[in-house]
Order: C-alpha cells, then structure tokens, then sequence
C-alpha cells in the first residue's frame, strides 16, 4: 500500500527518469546474456517482429473500449515476439538459410507487416497515434498504466533471472556442459526469449522499436571489455544501462525545442560509454593494450641490451669493467633505440651506470643479463636436444622464448637437460 501511494505521488518527470533508469537496468542485465550467447541480432529481431503485436494490441484495445490498455499491448507484443522466435528456429531446421539470415528475413518481414497494419488500420483506431512513440520512443508519453505494467513486470523479469541466474548463464556460454549436468535445455532456452521479449515489450515505448537493441547490447559489450568474469559483467551492464537510461532521458527531456527522442539520447550515452571503455578498459581497451604493448617492448629492448652487454663483457669474466658507449653501439647487435636517451633510460633502473662516454653494468643489470642469457641457451639446447633442431637453427625461436620463459619453466629445463653447462655452440650457459 505504501509502495503504491509512493508511486501515485511521482510527478510526469519523476516517472519518466525512474522508467528510463529501470529500463536501463533491465535492458543492460538481459543483455548479457545475449553478448555471451553471441547472438546480438536477436534483440533488433525480436523488437521489429513485436510491432504487429503492438498493433494488434492497440487495435484490440480499441474494439473493447480500453483505448491503449498497457497490458493487452503487452501480452499480445508477446505472444507475436515468441512466434516470430518460433519461425526463426523452425526455418533454421527445416531448411539451409542460416540464424543470421533467417533473423534478417523475420526482422524485415514482421517489420514491414507491422507498418503495414499501422497505416491501413489507422483510421479505425482512435488511439493510433500512440503508436509513433513505440518507434522511436518517447518516455514523456508513458502514462501511469504503461509505468505500473512496466515496473511490476520488470521486477518479476529481475526476480526470474536471479532465481536461474546460474543455469542461465551456464546455458548462454557453455551449453554442452549445461546439457552434461541436467540442466534442462530447452525450458532455459525457452524462459530466456520469454524474459528477453517480455524486457523488449516493455522498454519499447521509452526506447522505440529502432533503438531497443542499441540498449540492450551496448551496455553489455561496454561491460565485456571491463571484466571476464560472468557475474560482475552482468552488474556493470546494468549500471551502464541504467546510467545511459538516466542521463538519456534527463537530456531527452530538458533540450526544449529540439524535441529529442528518448531512445536516441539514451542510445548515444550508452554509445559514448562503450568508447570510453573501448579506449581505457583495463587489458582490453585500445590505450591500455598499447600500453601494455610499450611495456612489453621496452622490457625486450631492455633484456636485449643488457644481453648485448653481458656479451661483450663474457670473454674477460671481468663484469665490472667499463664499455665505451660508441665501442658498444657499434659492436651491438641491438638494432633498436641506439640512442643516448635509452641508456639514460637503461641506467634510471639501475641495470647500468652511465658516465661521460662510457657504460658499466650493476650487479642488478648482471644478474638480469645472466637470467636472458641463460633463458636463450637452454632453450637452444632443448631444441637441439629433444626436438631435433639443428644447432644453426635455433636461435631466432630462442631469441622470442628468452623473454618469455619462467623460473619454474626453467628448472624444468634444466631438469630435463641435465643441468648442463654449456649451449649446442659450446658457449657456457650462467648458473643462478
């Protein structure tokens, strides 16, 4: 009861902002699923297939005089959504038209039968009107019916996933292994497009039939870029979703004169988040990778010139001893970075001390040296050894696995091998 008078007191805006944030969250949780069964063209399917059940709706609404009832809308937007999903299976199985091309046929067909019934039907309809906003959405005209409907069947939608939150997810990923456990299948299948096309049904009104799919899998592929974890991923979609609902709508609602649709500006929000995760996300955003990527690259021309050094200095034993800088750019098979910076650089982590002209490599940079070096030796002696390799065939595979094995690895190496002394070429390989 005291729900219920809270709602009765909610102004047009508060109304409007709650439905495009809670839609948000919804779109963004379904979503999901949908990323991680990688089938994105479902959602642009489903909601183009549902206008002839909006129509429909409409029209039944007006022949039992209850001028746009929200919850005939809703259970005839449904019954058409499921059908159009039931066509697709069956043309999938019945003939060699693929998912995807068969989505297309349904998307466009459905669509365009539901234009169709929109323009003929028209003038038998009082409220036909009402019907331009489920296009391309407008959250200022979702009456207290359609927000009652809205938000007590989204919330049966959130209770139903949490409740098969599990095999849910299990069935989107992994359905084999969901099949292996005793997870019934085809009734997951089955509650999954029921809950998806319920969630379009009611969001289309605020987001528009063009633009549903836009919330439903932006907000997820932004969150698939920040996590790899199932669970987590599903709590920043929804956050996205319904941060871009909430914005979207604030910004649909106060540009005056521009007469914004909400879809729209809820879309671009979305939009935009999903390039900021594109670019910044944590190990899968472009800037993060090429960050990643200059790391891993100053590293190797790190190892490779300490290598170079160690080198140099092997046939005296003698580490300590100072380098000319010229004698050793010259002598250096290092190709890269030969510049007077990159030592600077090399001797600001204290691999190298750097005075006037000359180099001297720390017992740090020694021990770094030692560690490449003996990484490139052994495996050239593996290859040589256990997989056949001629020794003059084995250094361009060590030069990359030198960077890349680990100490554990290499104990197991040396295991293997015998702990040996020394290369295929002869030269010492360095004890830790």
């Amino acid at each position: 009861m005291e729900l219920e008078l809270l709602l009765l007191s909610l102004g047009i805006l508060e109304k409007a902002l709650i439905t495009a944030t809670f839609l948000g969250i919804l779109c963004g949780m379904l979503g999901t699923f949908i990323v991680l069964r990688k089938i994105a063209l479902i959602g642009d399917a489903i909601s183009h297939s549902i206008l002839p059940g909006i129509v429909l709706g409409f029209i039944i609404s007006t022949a039992l005089g209850l001028n746009r009832d929200p919850t005939v809308i809703l259970i005839s937007a449904l019954l058409v959504g499921l059908f159009s999903i039931a066509v697709v299976r069956k043309i999938e199985t019945t003939t060699r038209v693929k998912s995807d091309a068969a989505l297309g046929v349904i998307l466009s067909g459905f669509f365009g039968v539901g234009l169709f019934m929109k323009s003929s039907l028209k003038p038998f309809m009082e409220s036909a009107s009402g019907i331009q906003s489920y296009l391309f959405g407008n959250i200022a005209t979702v009456s207290n019916g359609d927000f009652y409907t809205l938000i007590i069947t989204g919330l049966i939608l959130i209770i139903l996933t949490i409740v098969f939150l599990r095999p849910l997810l299990l069935v989107s990923f992994d359905p084999q292994y969901a099949r292996s456990i005793g997870f019934p299948k085809t009734f997951l299948n089955l509650l999954f497009y029921t809950i998806l096309t319920l969630t379009i049904v009611v969001s289309v009104q605020a987001v528009g039939v063009i633009l549903i799919s836009a919330l439903l899998i932006i907000p997820a592929s932004s969150a698939f870029l920040l996590t790899d974890r199932k669970l987590p991923m599903i709590f920043i979609s929804m956050s996205i979703g319904g941060i871009s609902g909430l914005v979207g709508a604030i910004a649909s609602i106060s540009t005056k004169g521009i007469n914004l649709p909400s879809g729209a500006t809820m879309t671009l929000v979305a939009a935009s988040l999903f390039f900021l995760a594109y670019f910044f996300a944590p190990g899968h955003g472009v800037f993060s990778k090429w960050l990643n990527h200059r790391s891993i690259s100053l590293e190797i021309a790190i190892d490779n010139a300490l290598k170079s050094f160690f080198r140099q200095l092997e046939p005296s034993q003698v580490f300590s001893s100072s380098i000319e800088v010229k004698t050793f750019l010259e002598s250096s098979d290092y190709n890269d970075k030969k510049s007077l910076l990159f030592l600077k650089k090399i001797d600001s982590l204290g691999f190298i001390k750097l005075a006037d002209s000359s180099l001297t490599l720390t017992e740090k940079g020694r021990k770094r040296a030692e560690k490449i070096v003996r990484n490139h030796r052994l495996w050239e002696l593996y290859l040589a050894s256990q997989a056949d390799y001629k020794p003059d065939h084995v250094h361009d595979d060590a030069e990359i696995m030198e960077h890349i094995l680990d100490e554990q690895t290499i104990r197991e190496l040396e295991n293997e091998l015998g702990n040996p002394k020394t290369d295929p070429h002869g030269k010492p390989i360095p004890q830790p």
